[in-house]
């Protein structure tokens, strides 16, 4: 009984500093403002040319974000939304060099390689840098 509490109070110290943790990270919504800080939105495009993309980001629960140099498109998804998460893979199968909002992408678990979602994509509001004088 002795050996049992010390490894309980180590036990309930991990458990009650999870929340404290989570609280440090900001929400999904604020990691994109600041992603998106001195950019301006424009028109809503169907689909992206996948050879500008350098790269992509899931925002847990709510966006993914494709950087295409001096322009970052917004992706938020129409349905599974829930499944966004930034630790997953995304797999996507597009036709041809563009991913389109008719298109799915396949949320995995990279180290079981189970499916842990499907996301089915909406349009992509591309973002700008606002120019001195404008």
């Amino acid at each position: 009984m002795k050996k049992l509490l010390p490894l309980l109070a180590v036990a309930g110290g991990l458990i009650l500093g999870a929340p404290a943790q989570a609280a440090d990270r900001p929400d999904g919504e604020a990691r994109l403002a600041r992603m998106l800080e001195g950019r301006v939105a424009g028109a809503p495009v169907d689909c992206v040319d996948l050879r500008r993309v350098r790269s992509s980001s899931v925002i847990d629960h709510t966006a993914i974000v494709y950087d295409a140099g001096s322009v970052i498109y917004v992706q938020r998804p129409t349905s599974g939304l829930n499944s966004l998460r930034d630790w997953d893979t995304m797999v996507s199968r597009p036709f041809g060099s563009r991913l389109c909002s008719i298109d799915t992408v396949r949320m995995v678990d990279p180290h079981s390689g189970m499916l842990t979602g499907i996301v089915f994509l909406d349009d992509f509001v591309p973002y700008r840098r606002v120019r001195d004088g404008q």
